[in-house]
């Protein structure tokens, strides 16, 4: 019958879980939850709402939930071997001793948390990055310090120092990691959740110390095996965490990578691709240092220099090479934007390719390419590193424009970078250098 049938009006859908119907029948509108995604309120459900962000998967980055998982083993392993740490630290200071004095143990603790402190201060001046591994050095000499009585405060106030650095490096880290995770500026949703996550992650930990302090608590052997296994664990854990991730935004590493393997294929990889070949450990292998955003006297020392680093340039940087020092130099105009910062990064890793002496492959820029081999073989003197700058120049105007669309094409941020440049920034004034030729 005409009057029985349906029309169908729209469909909604909350999140990826379930979806609804929206019906016309009789003139009017009926609501129908589909089939095939009906199901009743649940754990999983419970658990899902409490510790991912709203809207998972579709509200974060693809590689979030593998790096969350290795994040949770490595945090539980480190919470078992930090129990075992406060143990040793507890029986050092003079817990269970009955000479101990309470103001003894009072200021061996004091001096711990201070000498923390100011490390926090230090490190987050100086910063850097390698915080899991020196967590798990501070544990190291927590536990061993209880062995030393003469040395003991030394040690814990060196390891107290050790864990303040990795707060700072693990604040900064996960900062970096949440702003890539937060795919609807959803930050503060992200940020919550991973310390629900830890907070889960800890209970678990603290629930499994309870069954192991009895049996470590005068068996120094098992507690250094359970150190060793679960440092182990830790150590590989917080690998494949990084290894995991897949970052969109350019850094100096993969930067190069990028610029390396266009010049020589003439192509761009995607940022799964180029990930997976950036080092997560450091490289011992010398290799020419690049400096962006250096102080102009790095760069010049003469106007003669001054000149030839204009020459053929109307971008907003200089780019120079120190070859004494082993050094490409970039310095920067004050007014220069992201765009400009990426060209100029790019740039130093285009002259960084010839200095190197790489081959050039079947690139789509084959006789510039040739031409910057050709002076990049013969670049021994002052003059003919200059001649190679402005080689590259002419390069860089014919490839860049290319370079950053296939960027984007592939998928990879353009509008900000994370390239470490210095805060150093100069005007220069061509029309004075061309009044004065005149």
């Amino acid at each position: 019958m005409a009057g029985d049938s349906t029309m169908h009006l729209a469909t909604e859908r909350y999140g990826s879980w379930e979806s609804w119907q929206y019906m016309e029948k009789a003139g009017s509108v009926q609501r129908k939850q589909n089939d095939e995604k009906k199901r009743a309120w649940s754990f999983i459900d419970a658990f899902t709402s409490v510790f991912l962000p709203q809207g998972y998967p579709e509200s974060v980055s693809e590689d979030y939930l593998s790096y969350q998982l290795w994040d949770t083993v490595q945090a539980f392993a480190s919470s078992i071997t930090g129990t075992l740490a406060t143990q040793a630290t507890l029986r050092g200071v003079g817990v269970g001793n009955k000479e101990a004095t309470i103001a003894g143990a009072t200021i061996t603790w004091i001096l711990r948390d201070g000498t923390g402190m100011l490390g926090r201060i230090l490190f987050a001046w100086k910063k850097g990055l390698f915080a899991d591994v020196l967590n798990d050095i501070a544990i190291f000499m927590e536990i061993v310090a209880p062995a030393f009585p003469a040395c003991f405060t030394l040690i814990v106030c060196t390891a107290g120092i050790f864990k303040s650095l990795v707060g700072v490096a693990g604040g900064a880290t996960r900062a970096a990691l949440t702003v890539h995770q937060a795919r609807r500026d959803n930050m503060a949703d992200v940020s919550a959740k991973d310390g629900s996550q830890e907070t889960l992650v800890n209970l678990a930990g603290l629930l499994i110390s309870l069954l192991i302090i009895p049996l470590v608590a005068d068996n120094i052997i098992l507690t250094f095996v359970l150190y060793f296994f679960f440092t182990g664990l830790h150590l590989f854990s917080n690998y494949q965490a990084v290894c995991s991730v897949v970052m969109e935004t350019l850094n100096q590493a993969r930067l190069s990578i990028l610029t390396y393997h266009y010049l020589k294929e003439g192509s761009i990889l995607t940022p799964v691709e180029a990930n997976q070949r950036e080092p997560v450990l450091p490289s011992f292998r010398r290799r020419l240092e690049i400096q962006l955003g250096t102080k102009l006297g790095n760069l010049v020392s003469s106007l003669s220099d001054f000149e030839k680093a204009l020459q053929d340039n109307g971008k907003k940087y200089i780019i120079g090479v120190d070859k004494i020092k082993g050094r490409v130099l970039v310095c920067l105009s004050s007014g220069a934007g992201a765009p400009d910062e990426l060209q100029a990064g790019f740039h130093a890793y285009v002259l960084l390719f010839f200095l190197e002496l790489q081959a050039s492959g079947p690139g789509p820029y084959k006789a510039a390419i040739q031409r910057c081999r050709d002076v990049a073989d013969s670049a021994a003197t002052n003059d003919q590193h200059w001649r190679l700058v402005t080689e590259t120049h002419r390069l860089v105007d014919v490839a860049f424009p290319h370079f950053q669309t296939a960027l984007q094409k592939a998928g990879w941020c353009t509008d900000h970078t994370l390239l470490d440049f210095d805060e150093w920034r100069v005007d220069w004034a061509e029309g004075n250098l061309q009044k004065k030729a005149l």
